[in-house]
């Protein structure tokens, strides 16, 4: 069995020649980012991962497989987000981050059971449309759609990485109804909420669709412009014009929580295929007034149930702005990671263990530059 750095360094790089080659939205400049740094260096950028920062990786990755026993085959979740299709998709990408594939490397076969879990819970919102990633005995509290989008996003990053013909088949066709569902559940100022239905929207659900949609199209699944257009009106409509965050809704709100969702906004600009203007500007520079510097757990003033999802987003925006953006930022955020760590290999935060740790091993795992989102 190879160990993880191992297959990493030795195969991993076929996760990629799959299905890491981005197709570009309508707008998109095809030869990268017109007005902004090229990403980092994949070698240069793998440097930053210190052998403290594997070993916590790998202790990460090895408290998911080793609690995941006793549960539904593949799901992961604690608590009351036992089962969850988002934790169970974060999860799963946390072993592709470092490398794996469905039945392939040292975790393949978390990410293969991960994959038949998400597919069987699809499933119809009563009087709605067929297609919705969602575990019917889930609490409608945990806002469905946030799942619907992790989950959309996860079929699409594995799309291209399943051998098993049926399996694939099926991956196929409930990815095109899981896009289908994000698309005729957008409002009509362009953004998404909790339930899968059209009516108001928040920029923090609107980031899971957006970002899911991208992965959709990179994976070869039609988005219409329209959809994509409309997304980008809303998203920069949130955004607070003389200090540059982001705010819950456009009629405001979350401010106390701007960090988490200014980095949601500009994530969604990108995967909208918006590089450069003023909006991504002003984001990148409120975040960067706040980047981490290894201070407490709450040094932005983000809620606990926050601080993983803020980061989450963070760490893309700033891997996709490039040049001292990314030099200034992980490093930061990595002694912040690896500050938090428990004992037994976890994280956690307000949600669950299994959700924080996933997050955590993610963020922690961008320089492997592995997962196809990463892409441009």
């Amino acid at each position: 069995m190879w160990t993880r750095r191992q297959f990493v360094s030795r195969g991993a790089l076929g996760l990629l020649g799959v299905s890491g080659v981005a197709l570009a939205l309508p707008g998109d400049n095809p030869k990268g980012t017109e007005g902004r740094e090229a990403l980092p260096d994949g070698s240069a950028s793998k440097d930053m991962i210190t052998p403290r920062t594997d070993q916590a990786v790998e202790r990460g990755l090895a408290f998911l497989n080793g609690t995941r026993r006793g549960r539904v085959l593949g799901s992961f979740g604690t608590g009351g987000y036992t089962g969850n299709v988002a934790v169970t998709s974060l999860a799963a990408l946390a072993f592709m981050a470092a490398g794996n594939q469905p039945d392939r490397g040292p975790y393949g076969r978390i990410v293969l059971d991960a994959l038949r879990y998400v597919l069987a819970q699809e499933n119809q919102w009563p009087g709605g449309h067929p297609g919705f990633l969602h575990k019917p005995t889930d609490s409608p509290d945990h806002g469905p759609m946030y799942g619907h989008g992790f989950g959309t996003l996860f079929l699409a990053e594995v799309s291209g990485m399943v051998h098993d013909r049926v399996l694939r088949e099926e991956l196929d066709a409930k990815l095109h109804r899981a896009v289908n569902l994000i698309l005729v559940s957008q409002n009509s100022e362009g953004g998404w909420r909790y339930g899968p239905t059209p009516h108001d929207a928040d920029i923090s659900v609107t980031i899971c669709q957006i970002m899911a949609l991208r992965a959709a199209r990179n994976a070869g699944i039609a988005v219409p412009k329209s959809k994509v257009d409309k997304c980008v009106e809303y998203v920069k409509a949130c955004q607070d014009g003389r200090f540059g965050y982001f705010r819950y809704q456009k009629q405001g709100g979350g401010d106390n929580q701007a960090f988490a969702r200014t980095a949601a906004g500009v994530v969604a600009l990108y995967s909208a295929g918006i590089y450069k203007g003023p909006e991504v500007e002003a984001g990148l520079e409120y975040l960067r007034r706040n980047r981490p510097v290894g201070g407490p757990m709450n040094r932005f003033g983000i809620l606990d149930i926050q601080y993983f999802y803020g980061h989450y987003y963070a760490i893309q925006a700033m891997w996709a702005a490039g040049g001292d953006y990314w030099k200034e930022w992980y490093p930061g955020v990595r002694e912040e990671m690896l500050g938090r760590q428990l004992t037994d290999g976890s994280w956690s935060d307000g949600i669950c263990t299994h959700y924080a740790t996933a997050m955590a091993c993610i963020i922690l795992q961008v320089p492997n530059n592995y997962l196809p989102f990463l892409q441009k």
